[in-house]
């Protein structure tokens, strides 16, 4: 079969640039084995799986360009690697006894600056000689050379402060790769192998036309798949009927993951001494470092509850019947292992919910009251403020920073706290704050269920249950007409509105605010909270109010007893539409200004101790305490 179809792009791109451009910069997934095709016939097949010297070797040296090459490999620690060419070296020498006696022309700073004879500057010099010349061999013919540069990053310290020799390093390289001898349809060639672009210097390549960038993605599923078929065997000892959803699933979980980790993953299952069928706890132990899968603990627990889950998370979050039915529904799927399904792998997260609508309706509750039911303690819940995450480089704090800024070795906030805690729900608070860029890292997150951190270790997001939370669409920004200073803000939507006029709202500023890819990955799971009604009002008063008296007749031993009456003003109080456009927390602070704190003069003006009994009632629009 021609294996044409699934080749790598990045290897259709060298063999259709090569003899075109005198210089590749390979980038990106530089580390690994890739897949070798090797011409027979009119088609291509697959032979093996090999480094990447290997596979440059092979396509430059073709059927059709066979022998016309010849390879010099170069890198920062040994040089040159390999038997040099004579003639090349002959005729390098001679350009530097020729740059020698035209140094004497110049002053001893010149010479200094330009002709310092160290390693860096003699191994450009020696690639720009390859690439500037025709070599010719003793029987009269010519060879065009193909310069690999080996960890091409590693020859600087840094590509925003480099030395003079680092400077000289690259100059030469712009300058070989910008007057490369072409011989018809050959070139004396430079192949850069980097890890990311930013790596060397933007002036060797920006508007550079000779220069084609090219990106080496992690392998596909077909490249996964075919390493599977040729290096694991065990598949074969399963039953047939079996083994083939066996590996469709096993190379679904190792999405993202480079073939060297695969080759690492089959020796960890030869020392598992598991069946085929266990395979995915394997995987498990490779991306977690356990086997234990707690969803599964969660499954369990869910069974004993008999149904009860929407009743359980209703006791925390008054009055949002439809939004925690919408919740309950994503939670039972992400449970049952049904999440993500739909898509080609299996690596999405467990569950993705976005929990929009009015501040103070229970939406951050919900999310405690979820990790509660499913982990048992609430306070295991990974919650990040994204108001803490406005600065244009704040996705380092959460992913890590690059190679060479400060708090590289630290690792990201977010991504140390998946690594030490796979199996967890994640809280993304007020989402809409957080600089854009870092949204934009989100999307790998929601579509692949992994993110590359900031010291190149993948971490991976599949167990992991992800909510965010946003008030968009609830307020606008007051502007002053004459200096368009900010004023402050005010709501747009009311809370005398219909569920469905504040959810079409909600739903159409979150289109215009956040960009359709993130709309898209998070689908239908947009759940709305709308403003608290008027009985789940009262409930939540009453329990606050309760709650109060408790811990006031545990702690100090001081009894309190409410009257009907004092209740009835209380829920008139919150029911004013001040207090019910802040939610709960707008019936919080009422019950601290009007109740809380008159009650604290009264103990200490009065000096009430143990044994004391205190009745409330109203009078004067304020409640009344008396002994």
């Amino acid at each position: 079969m021609d294996a044409t179809a699934w080749m790598p792009k990045w290897q259709k791109e060298l063999r259709s640039f090569k003899g075109i451009k005198s210089t590749f910069i390979l980038e990106g997934n530089v580390s690994d084995e890739y897949p070798l095709f090797e011409k027979q016939g009119e088609q291509y097949t697959l032979t093996g799986f090999f480094p990447l010297n290997e596979i440059i070797t092979t396509v430059f040296d073709s059927e059709e360009t066979e022998g016309h090459y010849e390879f010099q490999y170069c890198d920062p620690v040994f040089g040159f690697s390999g038997k040099m060419n004579a003639e090349l070296i002959r005729l390098y020498e001679k350009k530097a006894a020729e740059r020698q006696e035209r140094s004497k022309m110049f002053s001893i700073m010149d010479k200094l600056d330009h002709f310092r004879d160290t390693k860096i500057i003699r191994n450009s010099q020696i690639i720009l000689t390859s690439m500037t010349n025709k070599v010719e061999r003793q029987d009269g013919t010519a060879k065009s050379f193909v310069n690999v540069i080996e960890y091409a990053s590693r020859f600087l310290a840094s590509p925003d402060g480099i030395d003079t020799d680092e400077a000289t390093f690259f100059l030469n390289l712009l300058y070989a790769s910008n007057s490369a001898i072409r011989a018809n349809k050959f070139i004396n060639t430079m192949i850069l192998i980097v890890n990311k672009l930013d790596d060397i210097p933007a002036w060797f390549f920006v508007n550079n036309p000779n220069v084609r960038t090219i990106t080496i993605s992690n392998p596909d599923r077909a490249t996964r798949n075919a390493y599977v078929e040729q290096n694991y065997k065990i598949f074969e000892n399963s039953a047939s009927s079996e083994s083939s959803k066996i590996q469709s699933k096993f190379v679904d979980l190792t999405e993202g993951m480079k073939l060297l980790e695969l080759s690492e993953l089959r020796r960890l299952y030869d020392k598992s001494n598991v069946a085929p069928e266990e395979i995915a706890d394997v995987v498990a132990i490779y991306k977690y470092g356990l086997k234990e899968n707690k969803w599964a603990q969660v499954k369990y627990k869910m069974d004993r509850l008999d149904g009860d889950m929407h009743n359980l998370i209703k006791r925390r979050v008054k009055g949002q019947d439809e939004a925690l039915c919408r919740i309950v529904r994503v939670i039972k799927r992400a449970v049952v292992g049904l999440s993500g399904l739909q898509h080609s792998s299996n690596t999405k997260p467990k569950g993705i919910l976005f929990l929009a609508g009015p501040t103070g309706t229970g939406k951050t509750e919900a999310v405690k009251a979820v990790t509660e039911l499913l982990f048992e303690d609430e306070k295991t819940l990974l919650r990040f403020d994204m108001s803490e995450y406005t600065a244009e480089h704040s996705d380092q704090k959460l992913f890590g920073a690059p190679p060479g800024y400060a708090g590289y070795g630290s690792g990201g906030q977010l991504t140390n706290a998946v690594k030490n805690s796979p199996f967890s729900v994640l809280l993304f608070d007020e989402i809409e704050k957080a600089h854009p860029s870092i949204m934009d890292k989100f999307l790998q997150i929601l579509e692949d269920g992994r993110m590359t951190d900031g010291q190149g270790k993948t971490v991976y997001f599949t167990e992991t249950l992800i909510f965010f939370t946003s008030n968009v669409g609830v307020s606008e920004e007051i502007v002053h007409p004459a200096t368009g200073k900010v004023m402050g803000r005010e709501n747009i939507i009311s809370p005398d509105e219909p569920y469905d006029v504040i959810q079409e709202k909600i739903e159409e500023a979150m289109k215009r605010h956040f960009k359709p890819e993130v709309i898209n990955r998070i689908g239908e799971n947009i759940v709305v909270f709308s403003y608290i009604d008027k009985e789940s009002s009262e409930e939540i008063a009453k329990s606050q109010i309760e709650s109060i008296n408790s811990n006031l007749l545990k702690n100090n031993k001081i009894e309190i007893n409410m009257s009907d009456g004092a209740y009835v003003f209380l829920f008139d109080l919150c029911w004013q539409k001040k207090t019910r456009s802040n939610g709960g927390r707008g019936i919080g602070n009422i019950i601290e200004e009007m109740y809380i704190n008159p009650l604290a003069e009264y103990l200490f003006d009065n000096n009430c101790k143990e044994n004391d009994v205190i009745t409330v009632n109203t009078g004067d629009g304020k409640f009344v305490f008396a002994s």
